[in-house]
């Protein structure tokens, strides 16, 4: 499961907006703000959230749920390497 928070928060990490995050998972942008709109957890077709999370996770985030080990215990998101090292990542892709 995802919250609506830990997906805005996750855009916010990245330093990205809906309509990339729309296009890194695949999806339209309208989907992705209607999950973003939703009230606490996130609903939609299993699918499509499997699709947002694994983008995500590719871009670096970590999302941790309710009983996730985490400092505080509760819902968050956590950056697995720094900002340096997802652009030196960036840089060795090639272009497309």
């Amino acid at each position: 499961m995802m919250t609506s928070a830990q997906m805005r928060a996750a855009r916010a990490l990245l330093g990205i907006d809906q309509r990339r995050l729309a296009e890194m998972s695949g999806l339209s942008l309208p989907t992705i703000q209607r999950m973003e709109a939703s009230d606490g957890n996130v609903r939609g077709v299993v699918d499509t959230l499997t699709r947002v999370v694994e983008a995500l996770r590719r871009a670096g985030v970590e999302l941790i749920g309710d009983d996730d080990q985490s400092l505080s215990g509760g819902r968050g998101v956590r950056l697995r390497e720094s900002a340096r090292e997802r652009e030196d990542k960036r840089n060795e892709e090639p272009d497309r």
